[in-house]
């Protein structure tokens, strides 16, 4: 029994003993710590009991957020990305001393009272009343830990973290009863473990092993006296006692938690007084958070990834689940980049673009049959600086790129896969004259036709006009002849080629549905390097497309436990026949060999590839490959507003640029690097047989008679709509004044004034 004192009453102090004794103590917990002892004696132990029993019975506590790592394919890392930089260890791989640190100088008793410190609750109770405010708290490790889990469920929510810090009753009551419950379940290693984990250390470091490396740039394991004493005194004040900012105080509070070590026993007073000698000793390492730090030029493969997790539903069936996932972090993504390409892409843009140049280049590479991509990259670096972009000029626009560019002439393998498919004969002729008017009516899909306006009819010519058919489809392709790509799609109906595409994964950038209008067959519709790369990777393996792929494999840490996340599988489907494919690669190679594609060769490695220049030059193209890699590089204007004429590009002037000029060498570069050491293999092609001999030039840069680079079907007003001239090549004026009117509403695409794809009209 308690004493009474006289009158029958309990003394204030035994008052205060007994409201504190019994589960109502959290009120006066927090009333002792935030308010003056008078005033929480004043407390309505009815009201307060009744509040701490409404409470939950059972504490909800958030996986801890934790940094994410990125890692290429071969394990080394692309980045790390986090809400909150956090590693969560064990508590065996904490250092001994900062384990006693903590416990000195934040709750010396931890390991002699239960969830509340009674005598450290009346002692602060009683200094708190003398002073008439609060001059001393008194929560336990635990009721901090519990503090922090509310803090931790807030996130990065304003309001939610003022509520869960504001100093009221009902907070403090919902603190002690998770606090008792905490210490029931977990005991006292297991409280000290998760306390140590969670707390905040200033600098953006929660937890002590995120602390440790930006303080120290060691592990926690490895702390030693004195940078734990530092460690353990920055808690209290992170801003206050912040040692990168203020190393008198930081000095002064290490001090104390030293003194109050050697006063509980942890170490003598001579370790003390020894260790208060030494320096801070920082070594201090700078937070790396998120893309803009990854390496090998890595930033935008990186939030490529980012993009990945967030909008797949494998990931989680809402996008809120998604991002709470990636915000918790814990995970180590492992990737599909391929180090040896990355960097090779890296290198090729670096000598042939400058990220100061007026327009830029972007570049993928991808994994035929899996779908692999392997590197992405752009002259212009991941950043907010000048000269650099968040925008990922490799990728359609729902995955943090553009609208995307006009390909031109790369889209024309694809209308001769479609035609192929529809069995036309590999050494098709066509008449392809110099200029004509679209051939119509053109059949397009759901028993539509495309018609073209009699009275005001669009046409298209070639570069120049001494480049008159007939052509057959492997000089054609070679050459990129517009007006034999035109009358093939005009034979064959738009059908079969937006069909063809869609199987190989071609799309507009922008998401919108590919028009039903023959012009597309001279790539008037935007797309993404990513995209082409994809394609061709269907040509590559001989027929089968494969949806590009960015993640190999996932695992998520929770606490102590480790499991797998399901990740996304490239879906693989036969696009084409390997015949098809086959003629595809025969003809291609013929671009390589004997084309506008020369300056892309690969010397004694098999290669394939099409070069492609649009829209007045607003964009050059090269996209080609090997049996066992493809790649797409994109040179031009993100805003559409630069010309490629009259240019310096990479320390180098052009006149003009052509698909094979600028766009081909970067990835031949790109290629080689990427693929030195790896096994050289051949095509599977089938035999062309010719239409009958022909000498027509191979249409190189400096001059002949062919298309692209050097009289180039496409290297003009939409891929050839309006000609230009190369460097060299015969006739035609630059940009010579149509002699022919082009009807109003027959352009569409880019914005900013590029783009053309609604020519006609529908009958």
């Amino acid at each position: 029994m308690p004493n009474k004192r006289s009158g029958g009453g309990l003394s204030p102090t035994q008052q205060a003993a007994k409201f504190l004794g019994v589960s109502v103590l959290a009120g006066a917990v927090l009333a002792g710590i935030a308010l003056p002892a008078v005033g929480a004696l004043g407390l309505a132990a009815k009201g307060s009991v009744e509040s701490f029993d409404e409470l939950p019975a059972n504490m909800k506590t958030p996986p801890l957020s934790q940094r994410t790592t990125i890692l290429d394919a071969d394990g080394g890392q692309i980045a790390t990305v986090y809400s909150r930089d956090r590693t969560v260890v064990p508590l065996k791989d904490i250092s001994p001393y900062m384990q006693k640190a903590i416990v000195a100088i934040e709750d010396s008793r931890f390991y002699q009272h239960g969830a509340v410190d009674l005598k450290g609750v009346l002692r602060a109770l009683n200094k708190n009343a003398q002073t008439g405010g609060v001059s001393e708290g008194a929560s336990t490790l635990t009721q901090q830990y519990v503090k922090n889990v509310f803090v931790e469920e807030a996130g990065n929510d304003p309001t939610k973290v003022a509520q869960a810090t504001q100093q009221t009753i009902g907070r403090k009551i919902r603190e002690l009863k998770y606090a008792i419950q905490v210490e029931e379940e977990l005991g006292k290693k297991k409280i000290l473990e998760n306390y140590l984990n969670i707390t905040f250390f200033g600098q953006q470091a929660y937890g002590v092993e995120a602390a440790a490396q930006r303080y120290f740039s060691t592990s926690a394991k490895d702390l030693d006296l004195e940078q734990a004493a530092l460690l353990a005194g920055i808690v209290q004040s992170p801003s206050r006692y912040d040692p990168v900012n203020d190393e008198t105080e930081a000095t002064k509070r290490r001090n104390t938690v030293l003194q109050r070590m050697a006063a509980v026993g942890d170490i003598s007073r001579a370790q003390a007084a020894e260790a208060m000698k030494a320096p801070l000793g920082l070594k201090v390492s700078k937070p790396k958070n998120g893309c803009i730090t990854a390496v090998k030029g890595a930033g935008f493969f990186c939030d490529y990834v980012r993009e990945v997790f967030l909008t797949d539903p494998v990931f989680g069936k809402t996008k809120e689940k998604r991002a709470k996932i990636w915000n918790q972090g814990g995970l180590t993504i492992r990737t599909t980049m391929d180090p040896q390409a990355q960097n090779a892409a890296q290198r090729s843009i670096k000598e042939h673009v400058y990220k100061s140049d007026e327009v830029a280049t972007a570049v993928s590479l991808v994994q035929p049959g899996t779908g692999k991509i392997l590197a992405m990259g752009q002259s212009r670096p991941y950043g907010f600086k000048k000269n650099e972009t968040q925008i990922n000029l490799s990728v359609d626009q729902s995955m943090g790129g553009g609208m995307g560019y006009q390909p031109g002439s790369t889209f024309k393998p694809i209308v001769a896969a479609a035609a192929l498919e529809d069995g036309m004969p590999a050494n098709k002729v066509y008449s392809s004259p110099y200029q004509m008017a679209y051939p119509s009516p053109v059949s397009a899909c759901d028993g539509k036709r495309w018609v073209n306006d009699p009275n005001n009819p669009a046409k298209l010519e070639n570069e120049n006009s001494s480049e008159v058919g007939p052509y057959d489809m492997r000089e054609a392709t070679a050459k990129s002849v517009n007006t034999y790509y035109v009358q093939m799609i005009s034979d064959i109906g738009i059908c079969p080629v937006t069909t063809m595409a869609k199987k190989m994964g071609v799309v507009r950038a922008d998401g919108d549905k590919m028009p039903q209008v023959p012009s597309i067959a001279l790539g008037t519709q935007e797309m993404s390097p990513l995209t082409m790369a994809n394609a061709y990777a269907t040509f590559a393996a001989r027929g089968m497309h494969c949806t590009p792929v960015a993640i190999e494999s996932v695992s998520r840490r929770v606490g102590d436990k480790t499991s797998s996340l399901e990740v996304p599988k490239s879906t693989c489907s036969r696009a084409m026949s390997e015949n098809t494919a086959d003629t595809i690669n025969a003809l291609l190679k013929g671009v390589v060999e004997d084309g506008t594609g020369k300056k892309a060769g690969l010397g004694s490695r098999p290669s394939a590839g099409k070069t492609g220049t649009t829209d007045e030059r607003y964009a050059a193209w090269f996209v080609g490959y090997t049996p066992n890699m493809a790649g797409a590089v994109w040179v031009g204007d993100p805003a559409h507003k630069r010309k490629m004429v009259g240019i310096t590009i990479g320390g180098r002037s052009y006149g003009k640029v052509f698909g094979g000029e600028v766009p081909g060498p970067i990835w031949g570069d790109m290629m080689s690097g990427a693929l030195e050491g790896k096994p050289v293999e051949d095509f599977n092609t089938v035999h062309i047989p010719d239409s009958k001999p022909r000498d027509r030039g191979d249409g190189d840069d400096d001059g002949g008679g062919g298309r692209d680079d050097g009289g180039n079907g496409d290297d003009g007003f939409i891929g050839g709509l309006v000609g230009g001239n190369n460097n060299g090549g015969g006739g035609g004026e630059p940009f010579p004044t149509p002699s022919f009117s082009i009807p109003e509403g027959f352009f569409r695409g880019q914005s900013n004034g590029g783009g053309n794809g609604n020519g006609g009209r529908f009958g």
